[in-house]
């Protein structure tokens, strides 16, 4: 493993997902989450407030499809003030209401169906991701960034965040390439670690440092 690959994994190399106390697993609750936290990390707000409000809409009990419809409109308003998301708070905790419906509707709560229905194709599960309320291009990369953890299928996963983080480290940018440079099961984490590094230029430079 190159030197820099090693020092970055050993300073950032954990998913967002990890950060948000949300594990690494093939099933329905984690999957939930995750999709929960990249709708939280699609807007224009910081990592550590998407993530603070994440954690409080778990506790407030809305880490699975029902436990999220459980929740009134203004349970969730107050989760996420809690967290300090508090710029789109209301909008937000609409669409989460509305994608615990979905969740439970379409998939029957269980997102593992989703990776069923998108045929193990990475292209078809990004329109599928699409028909949640507030997951555009931003949040299907979040949500398989972090996805391709438990889904080998979708590795290598590798999108224009990641590819600013490993450009700015000197390493490769070729899929391929930049997958090469960790175990199969360490890639969501070395790509989490390189979105760090493409917005923040201090972490890049400590990164490089000897």
């Amino acid at each position: 493993m190159d030197a820099v690959v090693k020092k970055l994994m050993r300073q950032s190399g954990e998913t967002f997902a990890e950060q948000a106390g949300v594990p690494l697993k093939d099933q329905p609750a984690a999957l939930f989450k995750l999709l929960v936290l990249a709708n939280l990390l699609s807007a224009r707000i910081s990592s550590e407030i998407a993530l603070a409000a994440a954690r409080e809409l778990f506790e407030a009990g809305g880490g699975t499809p029902h436990g999220m419809s459980e929740l009134t409109w203004q349970q969730r308003v107050d989760a996420l003030g809690r967290g300090h998301y508090v710029r789109y708070d209301e909008s937000t905790a609409t669409r989460l209401g509305e994608t615990a419906e979905m969740v439970q509707d379409k998939y029957k709560g269980d997102l593992r169906k989703l990776a069923t229905e998108a045929e193990h194709d990475p292209e078809r599960i990004g329109d599928l991701l699409r028909e949640f309320p507030g997951i555009g291009p931003t949040g299907v990369d979040i949500f398989c960034r972090e996805a391709q953890a438990m889904w080998p299928w979708l590795r290598p996963y590798v999108d224009s965040q990641v590819k600013k983080g490993a450009e700015r480290l000197g390493l490769p940018t070729d899929a391929g390439k930049l997958a090469s440079q960790v175990p199969d099961k360490d890639l969501a984490r070395l790509t989490a670690a390189l979105v760090r590094v493409a917005r923040d230029k201090k972490l890049a430079d400590a990164v490089k440092a000897a």
